[in-house]
Parts: structure tokens; C-alpha cells; sequence
């Protein structure tokens, strides 16, 4: 894996005229298109592992973490897609200082408080204009304290969604296939409120992605499971895809 100096070394020379992704753990992800930055749903402390320390469920890290939060500072706009610390940490955000934050409308409070800065909230189906990305956020099927998103967000010719935390539940792939994604990011622990792999790759094949890339998996050891499953899923459904490990770029070329 790529991590720190060797991680942000390739994230400066990433070149231009491309899309650049890379995962930084759990459902984190930077993106680099044209000189613009966008963070998806950053955890990069360990906040959580101090606070279940000694706990029935420790949250034992399986995953260094890829870079320390400070050295993000050139980051437009970061996105947490709900109120889970993995999602919305405050020992991430406030070492980030981010220049803008992107949440579900529900959460702007709680997540001005663990940023330290006035978020643009946004409600289903709603758009929003930020830093150069277009986000619609798209319902998600998870229990979370002011509600759960998904971002459809347009990145120049390019199409991601970030699902954040959800099911697989019905109607999610037709409702992506409008937006024509060209690359669909989908957790894959099937625990907490999350789908599994072989329902991954299924949303992923109803919603026409042109990639799936998995997510939430490799982080804590009580939450976790192996890519396998989402792997053999694709294959069975001719769904292209691509497993990334922490700090790992892929590049797409423009459509």
C-alpha cells in the first residue's frame, strides 16, 4: 500500500486530463480531476479504536492508516454521506480544515460541530453545486440520526456515486441507472446495516456502472470480509470492477 510521502507523492503526479481515485480506507476516497479535490467520507485517526478500547466490540485496526488528515489541506470539499464516526470523524475533519463540507441536510449540526465549519446540507434527490462537483444526494438505507445519503457527484465528463452506508434495497440499481455512472463505490461487509458483496456487484450490474469498486472492508477486524465474494459475483454477472488496496490509485481515461 501507499501511504504518507510515497502516497502523496502520487497524488501530486497523477497527471492531467484524467480522473484520479484513490482509497484511503473504510469508505474513504480522494479523487483528483483537473487540479480540483474531492474527499469522500474520510476516517483517518483512530478515534474509535481508543473509544472501544476494552470493550466487547474493540475496534482492532487490520489497515495503517494511508495519511494524516493535516496533510490534506489542499482538499475543495469533503462529503460524509451520515453521523457515524467512520463517516464523520472529528479527529479527522478538524486537523483537515476542510474548505468545504457536503452532508445530509439532517446532519449539518452535528457535522458543524465535528468539522468546525458551516456545512451545505442537502435533502434526497436534492442537487448542489461545490467547488467544481456537482453532488445529487440519493436516498440510503441505513439507520443513522439524521438520516443517510448516497452522492451522485459529476466530475467533469465523469459520473461517481459513493453509496456511503446502505442495503441493497429495492429499486437502488434502477435509480442509479439514470445517472450512468462510470464508477459505482459499494460497501461490501454485509454487517451493520451495510449489503454484501455479491449484493454489491448486483446493484452495481442494475445500475450499468461502467466499474465497481468495493468498500468497508479491511478496516476494523469485528466489521470486515474478504472481496472474494463481490469478485466472483462480478464475474458471474460480467460486471467490470476493480479492488483497490489503501492508498491505491485508479485512473480513468475521459469517456
Amino acid at each position: 500500500m501507499l501511504a504518507d510521502d510515497d502516497f502523496l507523492r502520487d497524488v501530486e503526479e497523477a497527471p492531467a486530463g484524467a480522473l484520479h481515485l484513490w482509497w484511503v480506507g473504510q469508505s474513504g476516497f480522494l479523487v483528483k480531476v483537473e487540479g480540483h479535490y474531492l474527499l469522500f467520507d474520510p476516517y483517518l485517526s483512530d478515534s474509535l479504536t481508543a473509544k472501544y478500547e476494552g470493550t466487547e466490540i474493540p475496534h482492532v485496526r487490520m489497515t495503517r492508516r494511508v495519511v494524516d488528515p493535516v496533510r490534506l489541506d489542499f482538499v475543495d470539499v469533503v462529503t460524509s454521506s451520515h453521523g457515524h464516526t467512520d463517516h464523520l470523524d472529528a479527529e479527522t475533519l478538524r486537523p483537515l480544515r476542510p474548505r468545504a463540507l457536503v452532508c445530509p441536510i439532517g446532519v449539518r449540526e452535528l457535522a458543524a460541530e465535528r468539522a468546525g465549519v458551516d456545512p451545505h446540507g442537502v435533502g434526497v434527490d436534492e442537487r448542489i453545486d461545490v467547488a467544481g462537483f456537482r453532488f445529487m444526494a440519493v436516498h440510503a438505507d441505513h439507520e443513522s440520526e439524521g438520516g443517510a445519503v448516497g452522492f451522485v457527484v459529476d466530475c467533469g465528463p465523469w459520473t461517481l456515486y459513493h453509496s456511503g452506508d446502505t442495503t441493497a434495497y429495492a429499486g437502488l440499481g434502477e435509480r442509479l441507472r439514470s445517472f450512468a455512472p462510470d464508477v459505482a463505490i459499494l460497501p461490501i461487509n454485509g454487517n451493520l446495516g451495510n449489503m454484501d458483496g455479491r449484493d454489491a456487484a448486483r446493484v452495481a450490474k442494475k445500475a450499468q456502472a461502467e466499474l465497481a469498486v468495493p468498500c468497508h472492508f479491511e478496516m476494523f477486524e469485528f466489521n470486515t470480509a474478504s472481496p472474494d465474494e463481490f469478485v466472483a459475483e462480478c464475474a458471474t454477472l460480467c460486471q467490470p470492477y476493480r479492488v483497490l488496496r489503501a492508498g491505491e490509485r485508479l485512473t480513468l481515461t475521459p469517456p
